[in-house]
């Protein structure tokens, strides 16, 4: 009788094993694969510098306003419990070589994370409360060299913006009732998801997105 129970539990333990639900890695979707600038579209405010596409880099050259482009897919991508990484270095310049505009919960909800604005060094979100990345709590100095790749990385969930330079964590927000939009003026023609430098050459690769696995 032992004989036949032993082999009976170890196929109804089993069958638990393979009952258990698996927790599938989140799907990664890549913005920006280094092959084509088609799922981009170049914005130009009134003297705004041209995008290329040169050595599978997207560069956003310095113009004399805002420049850069929007991601023409934003609709189709999560609006909040997500990622965005990027890698990205200013050519040339003296303002902010990274501009990432992003939806927070709705396509005309947004906000925008700026490295290197206000002389090259000013690094926050635009804007919380009506106030920029220059005033309010995300505001902080980094240093940023030329010619030099960073590691960017920014997450949005319902609660809380944070963001990344390299292993860095810059900006750790509660947003929990606050206001969130973007600065008044040029920007507001890149909604909803772009990246966008001022007075700055750029070059930026490896753009993905990726949708943050909810905790049980």
């Amino acid at each position: 009788m032992k004989r036949l129970l032993l082999p009976a539990l170890l196929l109804f333990g089993a069958s638990l094993v393979a009952d258990e639900p698996k927790t599938e890695a989140p799907k990664e979707f890549i913005l920006f694969n280094g092959k084509s600038l088609e799922d981009w579209e170049t914005v130009d405010v009134g003297g705004s510098g041209i995008v290329d596409l040169e050595g599978g880099v997207m560069i956003i050259n310095q113009g004399e306003n805002v420049s850069g482009a929007v991601y023409k897919k934003a609709a189709s991508l999560p609006l909040t419990n997500y990622e965005i990484t990027l890698e990205a270095k200013r050519l040339q310049g003296v303002d902010f070589f990274v501009g990432l505009t992003f939806p927070v919960g709705d396509l005309k909800t947004c906000a925008t994370f700026v490295c290197g604005g206000w002389g090259g060094s000013v690094t926050g979100i635009s804007s919380i409360d009506g106030l920029d990345a220059s005033e309010n709590n995300t505001s902080s100095y980094q240093r940023y060299d030329d010619d030099k790749w960073y590691a960017i990385k920014l997450r949005v969930t319902p609660e809380n913006l944070s963001a990344w330079v390299g292993e860095k964590q810059v900006i750790d927000e509660d947003i929990t009732g606050k206001k969130i939009a973007v600065r008044t003026g040029p920007i507001e023609s890149y909604l909803p998801l772009s990246l966008t430098t001022f007075n700055t050459t750029s070059a930026i690769r490896n753009i993905k997105l990726t949708p943050l696995v909810k905790k049980k």
